[in-house]
């Protein structure tokens, strides 16, 4: 009896040390064991990549079998590799899932607000997302709660686990390492011409959400890891940018002609959505700013602005506009203020105040948004103002009004040193999303026919009090003796769930928009309005880098070398952006296709912007 007990303990201990794992304190049969171990450590990062999709989508109606394969193998990469660090199935299966849970709810709040998913360098972005957090309505959709729910049921699953891995820990040190080698190969082959090729993986960064959708979030989001950085344009150098710059510094002129006051609105979210197609209202929503972009309304200039941004990252239009640079150049959905202003560096604004403007940004919100209240005296802004400096301003729903906005540009302007020139820069508040909630001190007045939406009729009220105060302002200068142009244009376009009525009032969805059509999606009115005379000019088609020129060149102000360099660009190309270029016969397209037109662009902004000492 004494032998065959001590037969039956040895073959006990050998069956647990073959497969290199503990059973708790009794063995467990192999077949139970494999089911309970085994399956769900192939099984579970399957169910989570699917679950971490369905937030915002369904994967099997947008992406490839191939590519839903290449998303399984970094989900079951990730498990291996918290396997090795924990050692634990349970506690690797159980990270995760948590981890992609949070991460996808994360993401699907960031697409709803603002139209995009999560990308590498929003992580510059995050004070600024906090900033503006608690103004969004964080309400869960029924498919949601069913994916949260999936996840907690999938989490109490893994929990049953109970395969833990033992032996030697240089072992595990050794294998955590070796995941790691496998991890950035397969992010090295996403990054490579000939697995997009392979795999036809969507690699078109202008439109982050359908790239999202068809590669698959995670995969996508390891694509664009390629972008954090900037590499510099073919045939770079200093001596080059120099040589380039040399033949337009010839011709400038020391002195202005005229130093007229120039005020800049750059107005939130403000658009005419009607260019998405066709909806019927009880009334314009905007019938003063209609009236300046007719043909032949004096000493106005008006048409559509092709910004490079959608529902967010308001930063860049303004980038484009006072550095003359473009993001056609920059990582889509990168931040230039964030990731690539690191000092001084010549701007439209610094230009004026050489030529003695007094130059006033304004923007009635926190400082810190964006990296403002760094990249502002970088520009050359004499003097910037933040919310701390309106003191008890009207209010529409939660944001300082534009009409408080005007009035202190009115402030601004009688106050000044008399004959001295003033500049001021004011982007708005009013309009920031979101457009669903209810407010007692807004009551929108605007409804359209043939929809149900709550936000379309909330948007184009706030629109329509936006064009009375733009109204007041153009009528308070125009009494005025001293020469002064108004510059006004919309930073983007508002988030898809606005424009979702439209679209469907015109049989559209946003899956089914052709490349023209989603370009629709980035053109924002534009005017530029003075008391004096100026060319008159509707129907201009032009991008924020180039608006610039316009400014000054109506102004009466010189250019300098690289805006120069940028006026001839211009009749070439009239609107370069993020999202496309435009020829001078209307022409377009993506910007990959006339890179070498536009490297000697690229190699302008890359000396201005990162080399220039």
């Amino acid at each position: 009896m004494s032998k065959r007990k001590s037969r039956k303990n040895t073959h006990s201990h050998t069956k647990q040390e073959m497969p290199k794992v503990t059973f708790g304190k009794k063995a467990t049969p192999k077949l139970i064991w494999f089911i309970r171990n085994i399956i769900p450590m192939f099984l579970f990062p399957i169910i989570t990549f699917y679950l971490f999709e369905w937030y915002t989508h369904n994967p099997w109606e947008t992406m490839k079998i191939r590519i839903q394969f290449l998303n399984i193998f970094f989900f079951e990469l990730v498990m291996v590799i918290f396997l090795m660090v924990f050692g634990k199935l349970k506690a690797a299966l159980i990270t995760e899932t948590a981890l992609f849970m949070v991460y996808g709810l994360a993401n699907y709040y960031v697409l709803s607000f603002r139209s995009a998913p999560i990308m590498p360098w929003d992580i510059y972005s995050i004070k600024t997302a906090a900033s503006v957090s608690d103004n969004f309505s964080y309400a869960l959709g029924k498919e949601t709660i069913f994916v949260l729910i999936g996840f907690v049921i999938l989490i109490l699953l893994e929990w049953q686990t109970t395969l833990t891995l033992k032996g030697n820990w240089k072992i595990r040190i050794g294998g955590f390492l070796a995941s790691l080698c496998v991890l950035f190969g397969f992010v090295h082959m996403l990054h490579q011409d000939s697995t997009v090729t392979r795999f036809k993986l969507y690699d078109k960064l202008f439109t982050p959400t359908v790239m999202s959708k068809r590669d698959g979030t995670a995969v996508a989001f390891l694509m664009e890891l390629e972008y954090l950085t900037i590499d510099k344009p073919a045939h770079y150098s200093v001596k080059k940018a120099e040589e380039l710059l040399a033949p337009y510094q010839e011709d400038i002129i020391s002195k202005p002609q005229s130093t007229p006051n120039i005020i800049v609105i750059m107005n939130e979210a403000f658009s005419d959505l009607s260019i998405l197609g066709d909806f019927e209202t009880n009334e314009d929503y905007m019938p003063f700013v209609h009236s300046l972009m007719k043909e032949g309304t004096d000493n106005t200039i008006s048409g559509n602005l092709n910004v490079s941004v959608l529902g967010g990252n308001t930063a860049n239009t303004e980038f484009e506009f006072l550095t003359g640079n473009t993001m056609a150049f920059l990582p889509q959905g990168s931040v230039a203020y964030q990731q690539y202003v690191r000092g001084e560096m010549p701007t439209l604004v610094s230009q004026l105040r050489g030529y003695g403007y007094k130059t006033v940004a304004m923007h009635p919100y926190n400082s810190t948004g964006w990296n403002r209240n760094t990249v502002y005296p970088s520009f050359g802004f004499s003097e910037s103002l933040f919310i701390k400096d309106w003191t008890n301003p009207e209010k529409i729903r939660k944001y300082v009004s534009d009409k408080a906005c005007y009035d202190k540009i009115i402030e601004q302007y009688e106050e000044k040193e008399e004959n001295k020139p003033l500049f001021v820069f004011n982007v708005t508040m009013q309009n920031h999303s979101s457009y669903s909630e209810e407010f007692d001190n807004f009551k929108p007045d605007i409804t359209v026919a043939g929809t149900n939406s709550k936000v379309l009729p909330n948007y184009l009220s706030l629109m329509k009090i936006s064009d009375k105060a733009i109204e007041e302002l153009i009528g308070y200068f125009s009494e005025e003796d001293e020469d002064t142009m108004i510059v006004f244009f919309g930073d983007h376009q508002p988030t898809d769930s606005v424009a979702a009525p439209v679209w469907k009032l015109n049989g559209k969805s946003s899956s089914t928009l052709t490349f023209e059509e989603e370009a629709l999606r980035y053109k924002v009115p534009f005017f530029i309005w003075a008391n004096f005379d100026i060319n008159e000019e509707a129907n201009v088609e032009t991008s924020p880098n180039f608006l610039g020129n316009r400014v000054l060149e109506e102004a009466g102000i010189p250019l300098s070398d690289y805006r120069s360099f940028l006026a001839d660009l211009e009749k070439k190309y009239p609107v370069i952006s993020s999202i496309r270029v435009e020829d001078a016969t209307g022409t377009s397209s993506e910007i990959t296709e006339v890179q070498k037109d536009l490297n000697d662009y690229a190699i302008l902004q890359y000396y201005y912007l990162l080399d220039r000492k």
